[in-house]
């Protein structure tokens, strides 16, 4: 367990922030147009899809920013044992 402060997570909240304002910005500036001219239902399921995309990459950010790998701790390789 951690015991000391880390630069990852300060630097890790930040970067979440911006790449998910980029994200927004990137769906809204090329694909709200096109979206507007589908059917209300389809939007929806469009935008659900495309809200739950993001949290993909998360699991795997939120681990990197504790342990400083992009593995989960129980699941890298125990090279100690012989």
């Amino acid at each position: 367990m951690r015991e000391t402060p880390t630069w990852r997570i300060p630097i890790g909240i930040i970067g979440l922030f911006v790449a998910l304002m980029a994200y927004g910005v990137l769906i809204a500036v090329y694909l709200a147009d096109y979206l507007a001219t589908l059917p209300g239902w389809v939007q929806t399921v469009i935008y659900i899809i495309l809200g739950v995309i993001w949290l993909l990459p998360l699991g795997r950010f939120l681990i990197w920013m504790e342990t400083g790998s992009w593995s989960h701790p129980d699941k890298r390789e125990d090279t100690t044992q012989a």
